[in-house]
Formats: structure tokens, C-alpha cells, sequence
């Protein structure tokens, strides 16, 4: 790592802002930055996608991760669970991928006559979902349970997930053969929908030469745990614990009532959206070491929380209006609270 990079972690923090804390955060901001470095020894750039894995990791939410093959979206993934010290588990999805091999199954023991479950690899702390989209209604249709109550209903019996628990999926948004649509209820399980772009030319230089230097060494070896599971759990409590105005709770309710009404969105999103904004900014003051929820927290993650919740209309989609512009041209159009 560059002596510039140091330079940026440390700026997180600026000098000139002074304020006492009601909430002690210093340990999860620290933990924060400790995270960030690690990454960044393989991941060039990807800033805001790298916050925002980190913000769904203190919200406890699920976070979707959309780009095109190749802007290391598995990697991040991969890296960013070595970052935690806690059990890690992969799942290739695809066309022929059944509910059974994500959950597990019961299986007939001859020695005891009885039937015993076998687990899935769902039971781990961190899932990543490699092309998520290349599996069928069914298969999805398995993770709707354990995304959002952290447990699953097998023969009756119920088996709670071990906390934490957080699954990170990626897409690729091009192909489209072999792929199928995810239900707008999976969707709205998850707290992000993070959309990776491509890196600038200087960042691409970037990447070529460190790859160059690297040579043959894995890229996962380089990265070292920095927090683990009780670590993660006592930020998540702490997170949940940072002060939001009333007039900034209106904020929010007024952001996502707007999405219900605008002409141009033929679904809004659901009161599910408005917790998921307010427990994700909640996520961005603590990493800026904040005890309290400013408007700009709140306009940081509109995008991302509420963009994969709605959906335009045929009409303005035909004319090439997105989510993102309408979403952009909303918050501009709604009074910030002071």
C-alpha cells in the first residue's frame, strides 16, 4: 500500500470537526479502516462498492452485486469474508441447482434406521452467491426463509442460522441467456443492490502492475482477519444504537412515499425500504466515527437501497429513463431537513 492511501484513511477522520460522542465507535472505526486496508492490497479502487459491503455488513443486511465479468465482484467478496474471522461458504448457482443443495437433505442412517440431515452449505456466517441469476424460480424460491428470518423449515423442523449470517450475491446484467429473472421478492430481501462500473485508466494501470509485482502469490493469501464473529455482532448492536432525528425519520418516510406516488415508477417500494434506508445510514455515520444520522448519510444510500426495489414504466423505460434518474430527481425535489 501506497503512502497515499494511508493518506485517504486517515482524512475518513478530519482533524477540524470536533464533537463528544455519546457512543464509543473508536473500535469500529478502527475496525472499518483495518478492513479497507486489507482490501485495498488487491482490490484497486471499487470505493464506494467496498462501503458499501462494510455498511451491509453493520446493518446485518444482504447485499446484491451487479457488474459485468471481471470488475471483481467475486473476488471483493471472496476477500472481504477473509477479512472476518468466521465460517465462509461458496455456491455456484445454476439452471440445474435444486433447493436440496443449498439447504441439505435428510439422508436414511442404516446403523440407526433413522433419518439424519445433512446440512447445507448455507450454514455458514458468510454465503457467497456466485451468478445468482442462473437458477430457476425454485432454487431462489429456498433462500426466502433464510434471508429473511436467518432460519429454514426442513421436514418440519426448524434450524436457526448462526449469527452473523449475511449472504452476498453477484449478477452479470449483460448475458442473458441461461439467466432468469429474480422474483421482486428476493429482490427486496436484500438491503443493497451495489452496481460495479469499470475502473478509470489510471486505476486499470493500476491493476496491471500490481498483478505484474504480485506475480504467482494467491491474492486471498495476502489478506489477513481483522475482526471476527463477537467483534461483528457487538457493532451491528451498536449500530442499531445511533441517534436519528424525528425530522429525518420524515425524511425517509417521505423519500419512499414518493417512489409510491411518482408517475413514471409502476411499483414503489415497501415499508421494508424505509427501515432498510434508516439502518443503512444509520451504518454510514458510525464508519465516519458518528453517533447521529446527517441528511447526507440518508442521500448516500437511496440509491442503493431503493433502485432494485421499483419499477419504471414501460413507457420511460422504452424512452431510456432509469431508476437512478428518477430517484436522483426525487431527492433533489424533496426539502432536506436542517
Amino acid at each position: 500500500m501506497n503512502e497515499n492511501t494511508e493518506l485517504n484513511f486517515r482524512e475518513e477522520r478530519p482533524e477540524s470537526i470536533h464533537f463528544q460522542n455519546r457512543i464509543d465507535l473508536s473500535e469500529l472505526q478502527n475496525s472499518v479502516i483495518a478492513i479497507r486496508k486489507e482490501l485495498h492490497k488487491v482490490i484497486i479502487g471499487q470505493k464506494e462498492m467496498i462501503d458499501l459491503l462494510i455498511a451491509s455488513i453493520l446493518t446485518n443486511g444482504h447485499s446484491l452485486i451487479e457488474g459485468v465479468p471481471g470488475v471483481a465482484k467475486t473476488i471483493s467478496a471472496k476477500l472481504l469474508a477473509k477479512t472476518m474471522n468466521v465460517d465462509f461458504s461458496r455456491i455456484q448457482f445454476t439452471p440445474d441447482l435444486m433447493p436440496s443443495d443449498i439447504l441439505g437433505t435428510s439422508v436414511f442412517n442404516n446403523k440407526t434406521t433413522e433419518f439424519e440431515f445433512r446440512k447445507g452449505p448455507v450454514f455458514s456466517n458468510i454465503i457467497l452467491i456466485d451468478e445468482i441469476n442462473r437458477s430457476p424460480a425454485k432454487t431462489q424460491a429456498a433462500l426466502f426463509e433464510v434471508m429473511e428470518e436467518r432460519q429454514i423449515t426442513i421436514d418440519g423442523k426448524t434450524y436457526i442460522m448462526e449469527s452473523p449470517f449475511l449472504v452476498f450475491a453477484t449478477q452479470n446484467p449483460i448475458e442473458q441467456e441461461g439467466t432468469y429473472r429474480l422474483p421482486e421478492a428476493q429482490l427486496d430481501r436484500f438491503l443493497f443492490k451495489i452496481k460495479v462500473d469499470y475502473p478509470d485508466l489510471e486505476e486499470e494501470v493500476q491493476i496491471i502492475e500490481t498483478h505484474h509485482l504480485r506475480k504467482d502469490v494467491e491474492k486471498t493469501s495476502v489478506i489477513e482477519p481483522v475482526i471476527n464473529a463477537v467483534q461483528i455482532k457487538n457493532f451491528q448492536k451498536q449500530v442499531q444504537e445511533i441517534i436519528i432525528e424525528k425530522q429525518l425519520i420524515s425524511y425517509i418516510a417521505k423519500i419512499v412515499t414518493q417512489t409510491r406516488e411518482n408517475p413514471f415508477l409502476y411499483l414503489g417500494a415497501s415499508p421494508r425500504a424505509s427501515l432498510a434506508i434508516m439502518n443503512a445510514s444509520k451504518a454510514f455515520a458510525a464508519m465516519q466515527g458518528r453517533d447521529f444520522v446527517t441528511p447526507e448519510d440518508i442521500k448516500k444510500c437511496v440509491v442503493p437501497v431503493l433502485e432494485h426495489r421499483i419499477i419504471v414504466t414501460p413507457e420511460r423505460e422504452m424512452e431510456g429513463i432509469t431508476g437512478k434518474q428518477i430517484l436522483d430527481q426525487m431527492i433533489e425535489n424533496i426539502e432536506i431537513p436542517r
